[in-house]
């Protein structure tokens, strides 16, 4: 069965250098569930925590559900993640290196439950940004060229 995506995250890709990603579940209450469907998610500030030998999803935005009225959630509480214990232990030894995290990539319905993609990742300077952008330049204006040959050739 085909995923629908529900929520990416844009700025992981341009502010981090993705190492690793991993699928996880994620806890979630009805009217939690019942927002992901209208896609009333931000994974923008999002992170992964290690807490108690579980991982956490912290500072996710999921908004209130609309009818859920009295019986809402609290928008950015912290979301249990259902990592195997294997993962757990791996991600701790390496996030515990410098400069690592693990951020959220993309929240999605797989097979009717809620998906994260998670990812290892490390925090990019403003020099790798400005390589990254001189890199898609570069590419940009070689399509452009080999698009202006095609049409010019008999």
């Amino acid at each position: 069965m085909a995923e629908k995506v529900i929520a990416t995250n844009k700025k992981a890709f341009h502010d981090f250098q993705i190492l690793e990603a991993f699928e996880a579940g994620v806890v979630l209450l009805g009217s939690e569930v019942k927002s992901c469907r209208q896609n009333k998610v931000n994974l923008k500030d999002g992170y992964g925590r290690i807490k108690d030998g579980e991982i956490y999803l912290i500072d996710t935005h999921i908004s209130p559900y609309f009818y859920a009225h009295q019986f809402n959630h609290d928008p950015l509480r912290d979301r249990k993640l259902l990592f195997h214990k294997k993962e757990i232990k791996k991600l701790y030894g390496k996030m515990r290196e410098r400069g690592q995290t693990l951020i959220p990539l993309k929240m999605y319905f797989k097979n009717g439950k809620v998906k994260i993609e998670m990812a290892l990742a490390k925090g990019k300077k403003d020099f790798d940004r400005r390589e990254d952008i001189k890199k898609r330049d570069v590419e940009r204006e070689m399509r452009k060229g080999l698009k202006e040959k095609k049409h010019q050739a008999p």
